[in-house]
């Protein structure tokens, strides 16, 4: 029986990885310069880190996790978000007691049980940040800055950042019981989570993406209209700052965000084209009680996640066109004697820092010099009994034409010697 990948996860292949490599090249270039170092986290973790972070209301906890108890009868959890993990990580290695405002970046797989779809599967991938130690609404506006400056750098222009706050454990268990009031009346009308939303987290009702629902969640209270004094100025100061430099944004009272440890500013940014209804490329917002939930010191912190598979599949063709490297050099080897010496020839080139291929089996010159075309190397090296005896090989420019005579004793320093004239 042939077997296959499981229903819900990919290969990432050759031709694909490429994009993938340099995405995550320009995230390390843009994170760094904001002050942001990279943490590599464990892919599972005890389960009730999950449980007690995102909250045992979220669909995530309730239908999507990817449980199991290991040979020492631990109950495990492949993690389905990181800022559980960072959040643990934080505590168990006392950053805080090393820097006053940690910052964070890290990549991985994520997993979670669901539907798969485009730009949604079952192990994806994340990028995610967290800025760890600071209360001050300027950390928001520069993270979210340096998030629309990475999306830039890749070419995507056609976003959207909508912003919002959730307020506060001051001003929100009040807006709470005022929402759930409103929503009793349609209770009748709306879909079946939203029943079960509404006694346990009715601001999750907001959240709903069924279109009857949506229509409902529009005319209720909204929460700009119950943010306490100091909640209401901490988002006025995060939209002067996002002014000041031009970080262009609309406010959506609707952004509740899927997890439960978010309050004050939450955002997500939002693909205009490209994506149908799931169009959500990142979101993120201010979890300021998530430290402390977990036995560490009070610790304000701001960060955000997004999916590597759609912000992928939204990368411009003209950014991925000059991804690919094509060999420098592909070594073509005629006859017996030839195909011996390619092996130390290869690796004296690949020692000064050369890409080069070459064949591996006897092949006419005409099928060797095939290969090197499809492989849209820049050079050709051909190597035969003549060149050998000689030690004269000969050096063809697969675009142009042009061929020289290189010596075998200084084969390195003249193929880099001609390699540079092109560039």
């Amino acid at each position: 029986m042939k077997i296959k990948s499981i229903k819900g996860v990919k290969d990432i292949l050759p031709g694909e990885i490429e994009k993938w490599q340099w995405t995550e090249s320009v995230a390390h270039q843009i994170f760094t310069r904001y002050g942001f170092n990279e943490i590599r986290l464990p892919i599972f973790e005890d389960t009730n880190l999950f449980k007690r972070s995102i909250g045992d209301t979220t669909d995530i906890v309730e239908k999507e996790m990817y449980t199991f108890r290991d040979k020492g009868d631990n109950d495990l959890t492949l993690r389905p978000e990181g800022t559980a993990s960072v959040v643990r990580s934080y505590i168990e290695h006392n950053m805080h007691g090393q820097n006053p405002l940690t910052k964070l970046y890290y990549f991985g797989p994520m997993f979670r049980y669901e539907r798969p779809q485009a730009g949604r599967l079952r192990q994806f991938y994340q990028i995610g940040v967290e800025a760890m130690g600071s209360q001050s609404p300027a950390v928001d506006a520069e993270v979210i800055t340096m998030l629309i400056e990475f999306f830039k750098a890749l070419g995507l222009n056609d976003l959207e950042l909508q912003i919002n706050s959730l307020g506060c454990k001051n001003c929100r268990p009040q807006y709470r019981e005022t929402l759930k009031a409103a929503i009793e009346p349609h209770l009748n009308e709306l879909c079946t989570n939203c029943n079960q939303r509404y006694k346990r987290n009715p601001l999750r009702v907001l959240d709903c993406k069924v279109p009857q629902d949506v229509k409902i969640a529009k005319g209720l209270p909204k929460i700009k209209d119950h943010l306490c004094a100091q909640c209401e100025e901490d988002f006025a100061q995060v939209r002067r700052f996002l002014d000041a430099v031009h970080t262009a944004y609309t406010v959506n009272d609707q952004i509740v965000r899927g997890l439960d440890y978010y309050n004050k500013t939450t955002f997500e940014v939002i693909s205009k084209t490209g994506l149908g209804s799931q169009n959500a490329v990142c979101g993120g917002g201010r979890y300021d009680s998530l430290v402390e939930d977990f036995d560490g010191p009070p610790t304000p912190c701001f960060g955000f996640a997004l999916g590597m598979e759609r912000l992928i599949s939204l990368l411009p063709e003209e950014k991925l066109q000059s991804l690919s490297t094509p060999p420098d050099l592909y070594l073509v080897s005629l006859g017996e004697e030839a195909q011996n010496l390619a092996f130390a020839t290869a690796h004296q080139l690949r020692a000064v820092g050369l890409y080069v291929e070459r064949g591996f089996e006897d092949g006419s010159m005409k099928s060797q010099m095939r290969k090197a075309n499809k492989l849209a190397s820049r050079f050709a090296l051909i190597v035969g009994d003549d060149e050998i005896k000689n030690q004269r090989y000969l050096l063809k420019n697969m675009d142009g034409g042009e061929q020289w005579e290189v010596s075998a004793n200084a084969l390195a320093e003249e193929v880099l010697e001609h390699l540079k004239s092109l560039d």
